[in-house]
């Protein structure tokens, strides 16, 4: 089978979850000091994302890490261009993990409007989705924000999401939209049903080649997206835990038996730089048991 095709196969109905390593400058000082490494430890952007590196190459060795229970990795640019032991991550990733590659393509957020922060303009897109292509990401993950139950702002979301992805369908990769509902949102609830309906009617208008993927904050109600899950133009739904901690996190995806989890500070939770390689190797491992078990429930 080629290499997209059992990858495509892993992405539909593989058992387990899809690990975000995907933190970008803005967010790395944030995750890093909750690894250990203080501002103070290093000093500029390249010695930063070098530190972030060799955590998330940390976690990518780990024994844990493996297609037996993450079927899936969203990784950030410059991740994607690095190498683990001289090897290009991705196919670190897939030839000796098991693990499908994706990548972070957005380039952050616009000011809050209509109560939503749509993408920031991606001028580079069609050379980054090349360069992806060609090292051998399977599919991309753009990030949008929803902070209240603002119809007009939600269908300019879902709309722009939709666009992007179709270009992503037509450099030959699989998109994930991810059109975040904010977990403290006071109107979390309403924002959530008015996306669904958003999410349905411009995926119905989807060519049958272009296929998706979704990553959604948990909703507060159970199901609600279980109708997108089962779209023939969705190859799988996906939830971020948004904040919310690994346990509540879990708790949450367990009761949305049609997602499964894409996690990002709830699976480092607890981690540290000081970890001997047991410590770690296992504090990791029994995360990444918890969210597969949420995932599979």
């Amino acid at each position: 089978m080629a290499r997209n095709a059992a990858q495509l196969a892993q992405m539909k109905s593989g058992s387990g979850f899809i690990a975000a390593l995907d933190q970008s400058g803005g967010s790395t000082p944030k995750a890093l000091s909750l690894y250990g490494v203080m501002p103070e430890d290093y000093q500029g952007d390249d010695a930063m994302f070098q530190v972030m590196h060799d955590m998330r190459a940390r976690i990518i060795l780990a024994n844990a890490f493996t297609s037996e229970k993450v079927i899936g990795a969203i990784l950030f640019e410059r991740t994607m261009d690095g190498e683990i032991n001289g090897k290009p991550v991705a196919d670190v990733l897939w030839e000796d993990r098991g693990v499908v590659p994706f990548l972070k393509i957005d380039k952050g957020l616009e000011d809050q409007a209509q109560g939503v922060q749509l993408l920031k303009p991606m001028p580079e897109l069609d050379g980054l989705l090349a360069r992806a292509a060609k090292a051998g990401i399977f599919g991309t993950k753009e990030r949008s924000v929803i902070h209240e139950a603002n119809e007009a702002g939600i269908e300019a979301v879902v709309a722009q999401q939709i666009e992007v992805a179709k270009v992503v369908c037509a450099a030959g990769l699989v998109p994930i939209v991810e059109p975040e509902v904010n977990i403290h949102s006071q109107s979390k609830s309403e924002a959530e049903a008015m996306l669904a309906a958003a999410l349905m009617r411009h995926i119905d208008g989807l060519a049958a080649d272009e296929i998706v993927m979704l990553k959604l904050t948990i909703p507060e109600v159970a199901g609600l997206y279980d109708a997108l899950a089962d779209h023939k133009n969705v190859l799988r739904v996906v939830a971020l835990s948004g904040g919310y901690s690994t346990d509540e996190a879990c708790a949450r995806l367990s009761k949305n038996s049609k997602m499964i989890a894409s996690f990002s500070r709830a699976l480092t939770e607890g981690l540290n730089v000081k970890m001997t390689d047991a410590e770690f190797n296992t504090a990791l491992g029994e995360n990444i048991s918890k969210i597969y078990d949420a995932s599979v429930a």
